[in-house]
C-alpha cells in the first residue's frame, strides 16, 4: 500500500496564498472515493471544497479546522492499495 499526499491547491491571484479550513466531509480511516470532497476551505473572497486525488482510505488530517494553510500545504494523506 501507498500514501498519497493531498495538499492545498493553487487559489489564483484575487484569492491570496492561503485558505482556512471550514470542515472535514470525511473522518480519518473512512474509506473515500476519487472525486469525494474532503475539506472545505474558505479565504476572504472564496469558499471551495478540496476533492480527494485517488480513492483510499484517509488515515490522517493535518490542518485542523480554523487553521489556515499556505498553497502547497499538506492537508491529509489517503492510503491506496497498489
Amino acid at each position: 500500500m501507498s500514501e498519497v499526499e493531498v495538499r492545498l491547491p493553487e487559489l489564483g491571484d484575487e484569492a491570496g496564498d492561503e485558505a482556512r479550513v471550514a470542515f472535514w466531509y470525511i473522518d480519518v480511516g473512512e474509506e473515500v472515493e476519487e472525486g469525494d470532497d474532503l475539506v472545505q476551505m474558505l479565504t476572504d473572497k472564496a469558499t471551495f471544497d478540496v476533492p480527494s486525488p485517488v480513492a483510499g482510505r484517509l488515515t490522517v488530517q493535518l490542518a485542523a479546522e480554523d487553521k489556515a494553510v499556505k498553497v502547497g500545504g499538506l492537508l491529509c494523506k489517503i492510503e491506496v492499495k497498489d
